[in-house]
């Protein structure tokens, strides 16, 4: 459950539904974690847990999984990519890197959840106060003047240089208004815009690419977009400045990193954002993430939005987030 509704254009979620796959050999264990986004999720189906139920029949059976046969279910496939990582690792450290061991953490956006202008406004204040350099806002549901004042609020209170601004529309603009919110939202300098229109606009969205005043950055463009071929026509018809991937969405981390090597073919910018999954999802992309030496904010910040999450090591220190390697995970609510 949210501690608090969070809020987008696509509606507020109240409730996070999730699935553990758990994978014994002997005395190891292994945990992941599938995570559809209703409505969202190319594999959010009515007989999503017969499916999973499936292919765990094939590994108790001894057929093992055949991950080409989950890349049309990018959330399951990202259960049992990471259940198979935890169970050959030590202590849950799926990569050995600095943040594994505690010894460095991964610069992460502040996320600033729609609503009213002044909860909004309570919201960046807050994450700046705690020192994030890099905020994230929603926008594209409240009223575009409100949302505009508030980008306004940071730029006088901060600079380009001291603060970083990210906007997320999730598909909220319509194509014959964007170009001119763009625009506006300009002024305030902004590091990018993150699907301003909603996907499958294949032609408006490339025409808004080669005109736009802002760096635009796909996101649900990428969702469903599952063979390695389509992924390339994707990118080169559109040609986007940046690319956001969410495993569970795009592909687990297979698909993920077909996606980032097509990306640095083409010169696109990238970065890794959790897709509201529990602190058992986030860590997981989060090692991930480490092990790709990130140096730019990613996304990583969501798995503390939850009342009743998995407790864990992970915490969040200033603008980072943190790998406590001396603490221990509580898996026992799902073990």
């Amino acid at each position: 459950m949210f501690a608090r509704p969070a809020g987008t254009s696509r509606g507020v979620y109240q409730t996070r539904n999730s699935w553990y796959i758990v994978l014994r050999a002997d005395d190891r264990v292994g945990i992941g974690e599938c995570a559809p986004l209703p409505n969202l999720s190319c594999d959010d189906m009515p007989n999503y847990q017969e499916r999973i139920e499936h292919f765990c029949e094939l590994i108790n059976t001894g057929k093992g999984i055949d991950f080409e046969e989950l890349r049309s279910c990018p959330s399951i496939l990202f259960g049992f990519e990471t259940a198979l990582r935890d169970l050959s690792a030590d202590e849950h450290i799926f990569w050995s890197t600095s943040f594994s061991r505690g010894e460095s953490g991964i610069p992460i956006n502040g996320l600033i959840w729609m609503g009213s202008h002044d909860y909004m406004l309570s919201q960046i204040d807050t994450k700046v106060s705690a020192g994030f350099r890099c905020l994230k806002l929603k926008v594209g549901a409240i009223d575009f003047d409100q949302e505009l004042s508030l980008v306004q609020h940071i730029r006088e209170r901060y600079s380009a240089s001291d603060l970083e601004i990210r906007l997320d529309a999730n598909g909220g603009f319509k194509p014959n208004e964007v170009l001119v919110k763009m625009d506006k939202f300009s002024k305030y300098h902004i590091h990018s815009i993150e699907q301003p229109i909603m996907a499958r606009q294949i032609a408006d969205m490339a025409s808004l690419v080669k005109h736009a005043p802002i760096p635009v950055a796909l996101d649900e463009e990428l969702i469903g977009i599952n063979a390695y071929s389509q992924k390339r026509e994707l990118l080169e018809e559109i040609n986007p400045h940046y690319i956001i991937l969410k495993p569970s969405l795009h592909g687990g981390l297979l698909g993920s990193t077909e996606w980032i090597e097509l990306a640095n073919e083409h010169q696109i910018g990238w970065w890794i954002t959790s897709a509201l999954e529990s602190n058992v999802g986030l860590n997981a992309i989060a090692q991930w993430c480490a092990s790709l030496q990130v140096s730019m904010p990613q996304g990583l910040g969501t798995g503390m939005l939850f009342t009743n999450n998995i407790e864990s090591p992970l915490s969040i220190k200033g603008q980072e987030l943190w790998y406590d390697a001396s603490s221990s995970w509580n898996f026992s609510e799902i073990l």
